[in-house]
């Protein structure tokens, strides 16, 4: 006898692929929020630094892209839109990497992350809603959270003002890289995507690293190596998969993960002390991550 299909196998895997697809969006965020520590390891310039990741990662994101296609081009419109992303990409990884240089640790964090609240209000935009029920009550406690992790250590004064500028302005970079390879994503597989934006980046990380001035060549390669396959291959790598199963509301508070990973990374390999708040702090994000997937409950008909 055959079995019936009663619908409950589809819904279970549709549920799995969601849990993978979410693990994945947080992977990719914890990876790379350890990135900035290698950018301080690498012995070149802030956006050389930034080349190298590019260039180190390429070369293995062809070779999977290909795989991906089967050698085949993809649609010309949807590669126009995936370079756009990157060069995006590229002026955020500049205007990131020249603001830690110029202010505070907390500070370039806080308005580098300018992105999530930008994302969380193009959800809210494309919605045309406000969040309810248990979004709400996340968003809220996402940014509340966000405040406490940060609060204790930004500080506001002239002698950061342009480091300052350069993350918030990196923030919007990257708003809009995330907005463009979502949208393309419809269209282009994962490593596909990733390596067409990843190539649009390298003339203008270079031009930039060589008109600044700055050291180019490594003399030690381990930190460059380590930070374009963990950043560029498994960390992006990772989000631009999960990118197009989630809404830009829930993609902007996974953003909040990397402030919360890098200060207790801070406090592992730099002895950072930990306060109450700050742990306090993380806390509610995670939490907020957790209610974010909550389903909103609808009042029943009457």
């Amino acid at each position: 006898m055959t079995a019936k299909n009663d619908g409950t196998g589809g819904m279970e895997a549709a549920t799995n692929r969601g849990r993978w697809a979410f693990a994945a969006l947080l992977g990719g965020n914890i990876v790379l929020s350890v990135g900035a520590l290698l950018v301080r390891l690498a012995d070149t310039g802030p956006v050389a630094s930034g080349f190298w990741r590019m260039a180190i990662a390429l070369p293995f994101l062809a070779l999977l892209a290909w795989r991906e296609t089967g050698g085949r081009m993809p649609p010309r419109a949807a590669v126009g839109i995936a370079m756009a992303a990157g060069i995006f990409f590229a002026l955020d990884l500049a205007a990131w990497h020249l603001g830690i240089l110029r202010t505070k640790v907390a500070n370039a964090t806080l308005f580098g992350n300018c992105a999530s609240l930008l994302l969380v209000m193009w959800g809210i935009f494309l919605a045309r809603t406000l969040p309810r029920g248990w979004q709400a009550f996340a968003v809220l406690l996402a940014f509340a959270g966000s405040a406490l992790l940060m609060g204790q250590s930004y500080e506001l004064a002239p002698a950061y003002l342009a480091g300052d500028l350069l993350s918030l302005l990196a923030g919007v970079f990257y708003t809009f890289y995330v907005i463009l390879m979502q949208r393309v994503r419809g269209e282009l597989a994962a490593w596909t995507t990733l390596g067409l934006a990843s190539a649009a980046t390298l003339p203008i990380l270079l031009g930039s690293a060589l008109a600044l001035g700055e050291t180019v060549v490594p003399q030690n390669w381990t930190p460059l190596i380590v930070l374009a396959l963990s950043s560029q291959v498994v960390g992006q790598g990772l989000l631009i998969w999960a990118l197009p199963r989630f809404s830009p509301l829930v993609i902007g508070l996974t953003l909040l993960v990397q402030p919360a990973i890098a200060a207790l990374a801070g406090w592992l390999m730099f002895g950072e002390r930990l306060t109450a708040i700050d742990v306090i702090g993380g806390l509610m994000v995670g939490a907020a991550l957790v209610l974010i997937r909550l389903p909103n409950r609808r009042a029943a008909p009457i």
